[in-house]
């Protein structure tokens, strides 16, 4: 019985993953928003050089990111050469930029808020920042600032990324911002729902634990009335 449960639990989550896949890649075919720009309003901070990225972003493929990227439609720092890469501007009548640059890349170009990086390494690095203060009570009002130094090291890693996707040109800093933000949150959100807060007293075992003691002690009792 317990083999069918776990094998249940195992397609549907193979499906739901699939489909997510599908719902992303359905995303990135998705034409973003196109900001209007006319020559005032191309500003330094999107006439960095253009070149490719340091982590590629088939890295890090994030669902609601990838659906705020469309929604939004915000310029990256390297916007102007993606649009003009020999640096000769052109606009439309109604003054709208008027791009000379390849398809694929302008389009790119319109999906910097917010960082995909930033929302996908927090979530993946975050989680294991929960895990571990929970295991080893990071929290425990001891004092103990190694058990700081060893939990946060992930969040220092993802804040690398982050930074990186800012040396590149490929994004704003307050794009890695809300991606982290988001990241943290989803992260946070996740945790909760399996684990206790990290700062309480039974936060190395999941609620599941907890639930199953109680269930446990209920039935002795039952049987021993």
């Amino acid at each position: 019985m317990c083999i069918c449960i776990c094998l249940c639990m195992c397609i549907s989550y193979f499906i739901f993953l699939i489909l997510l896949g599908l719902i992303d890649g359905m995303l990135n075919l998705i034409e973003p928003f196109h900001r209007y720009l006319s020559e005032e309003m191309l500003t330094p901070d999107i006439k960095y050089p253009f070149h490719h990225d340091i982590i590629p972003m088939w890295a890090v493929p994030v669902l609601i990111t990838d659906t705020i990227k469309d929604a939004v439609g915000r310029p990256r720092p390297n916007f102007f050469f993606r649009c003009f890469p020999n640096g000769v501007t052109a606009f439309k009548e109604n003054g709208d930029v008027l791009c000379s640059g390849d398809s694929k890349v302008i389009k790119e170009g319109y999906k910097s808020f917010p960082s995909g990086h930033s929302s996908w390494s927090f979530p993946c690095l975050g989680f294991p920042v929960l895990y571990l203060s929970g295991k080893i009570k990071a929290f425990d009002r001891r004092g103990h600032a190694a058990k700081l130094c060893i939990v946060l090291f992930p969040y220092l890693v993802a804040a690398l990324v982050g930074v990186s996707r800012v040396d590149d040109y490929w994004h704003h800093w307050t794009d890695v911002f809300s991606g982290a933000l988001l990241g943290i949150v989803v992260s946070t959100i996740c945790y909760v729902l399996l684990f206790p807060f990290p700062h309480t007293i039974n936060c190395w075992a999941p609620h599941a634990y907890f639930i199953m003691l109680e269930e446990s002690a209920t039935s002795s009792r039952d049987e021993e009335v």
